[in-house]
């Protein structure tokens, strides 16, 4: 079972349009309403996978119940931690060039003892689990070293944790050694304070953090590919993609993939790329299931190509 922890969910509304034009009225193609957030994707790509999982997070409101139902509605058991604010509505616009706009709302603000039973319940429902992943960013009223305990009590269980942040919430858990931490390339270079330009830039930045705390990075380059840096080596990944839809929880499933196929080594590197180059060629969240995924089509090699410039680098 994949426990997943998100701190700052959402109700996420993806319109696909044309094109974007400010200051016009513009005519969606195609709409979707989904339950959002980074760990509740990985939910929803871990139960498309056939695995169980259970997704903890707060909710308060209508937004919030609504994203309880649409969880239920995809066979995702749900521990919700009732709290006094509303959840969070996002938007997100896919235009037909494959260029995603998205405009994320702050989310309500968590008290002292919301906080706590956010923690206990993540104690409570971790018994069994074979995998953490606490995912997103945090919302207000949560200090950056709220994901630091998270990890310091679930190692105290003994359950592995993948964490999936950036700035000062990632750089105050690693300290605590998670397991895996899933940076972008943005975000790799954010944590080491320097611009990423190539894959070996990108391979020196994830040693770094692991000299930092964590025993495992695995860092999504974008269209570029996957590296995974581990005590035991590193290795690189990449897939072929006919057309990108929307990006929109790309990452989120590629981290489901990685866990679902063990959370270590070249295999699960291979099962993360082919996750993730899956859910780009899909509309809207949607996370896909076997029959999307093309294990062919990925190519991992231990051959990390540093000399690789990134299509997109990282500033």
């Amino acid at each position: 079972m994949i426990l997943t922890v998100t701190p700052n969910p959402s109700l996420d509304r993806t319109y696909e349009v044309p094109s974007l034009d400010r200051g016009e009225v513009v005519r969606a193609t195609g709409e979707r309403m989904d339950p959002g957030g980074k760990g509740v994707n990985v939910s929803r790509a871990v139960a498309a996978a056939g695995r169980r999982t259970v997704a903890v997070l707060p909710l308060g409101g209508a937004p919030g119940a609504l994203v309880a139902t649409l969880l239920d509605a995809q066979g995702i058991e749900v521990a919700p931690v009732p709290v006094a604010g509303a959840t969070r509505s996002n938007i997100a616009l896919a235009e037909a060039d494959g260029v995603l706009t998205k405009i994320n709302a702050p989310g309500p603000e968590l008290t002292a003892a919301e906080q706590e039973a956010l923690l206990e319940t993540v104690r409570e429902q971790s018994r069994g689990a074979d995998w953490i992943a606490c995912c997103g960013s945090l919302p207000r009223g949560l200090a950056p070293s709220w994901y630091a305990e998270l990890v310091a009590r679930a190692h105290r269980t003994g359950v592995r944790i993948a964490l999936d942040t950036s700035g000062p919430a990632l750089l105050a858990a690693l300290g605590e050694r998670p397991d895996v931490v899933k940076p972008n390339a943005e975000e790799l270079a954010g944590a080491v304070g320097r611009p990423l330009a190539t894959v070996g830039d990108a391979l020196k930045a994830a040693e770094e953090l692991r000299e930092l705390g964590a025993r495992t990075v695995l860092a999504s380059l974008g269209a570029d590919g996957q590296l995974l840096v581990a005590e035991d080596g590193a290795w690189f990944a990449s897939a072929r993609v006919d057309a990108v839809r929307s990006n929109v929880g790309a990452g989120d499933s590629s981290l489901a993939g990685f866990l679902v196929a063990g959370g270590s080594g070249p295999a699960a590197l291979a099962s993360a790329v082919a996750h993730g180059a899956a859910a780009v060629q899909l509309p809207g969240s949607v996370m896909p299931g076997p029959a999307d995924l093309d294990p062919s089509a990925v190519t991992v090699t231990a051959d990390v190509p540093a000399d690789r410039a990134l299509t997109e680098p990282a500033s």
